[in-house]
């Protein structure tokens, strides 16, 4: 079982874009992406308090988290995080499918 287990919702197609990804994050959402292993890549919004809290800690960066994505649970671990040059909060994430 993994110490980390994050929310998220899947984004849709119009959901996607940068002037979407601003919308996002103005609503303290942040926009990710999950791919790797067989599946399809899925767009993904996380809530941005949740994933500050699991990025206190630094063993979200070496273990496997637990994403719910819907019914659907995807083990994935954090492959890159872009953050805002100055406020430094996270503004996309991606994950890898382990």
């Amino acid at each position: 079982m993994s110490n980390f287990v994050l929310n998220a919702q899947a984004r849709a197609e119009d959901k996607q874009g940068k002037g979407a990804s601003r919308r996002l994050r103005h609503e303290a959402l942040i926009p990710a992406i999950i791919y790797g292993g067989d599946a399809e890549p899925v767009a993904i919004t996380l809530e941005l308090r949740q994933l500050v809290k699991a990025l206190e800690n630094n063993a979200f960066f070496e273990e496997v988290i637990e994403i719910q994505v819907g019914d659907k649970v995807e083990n994935v671990k954090i492959q890159a995080l872009q953050r805002h040059p100055a406020k430094n909060t996270p503004m996309h994430a991606d994950f890898k499918r382990a």
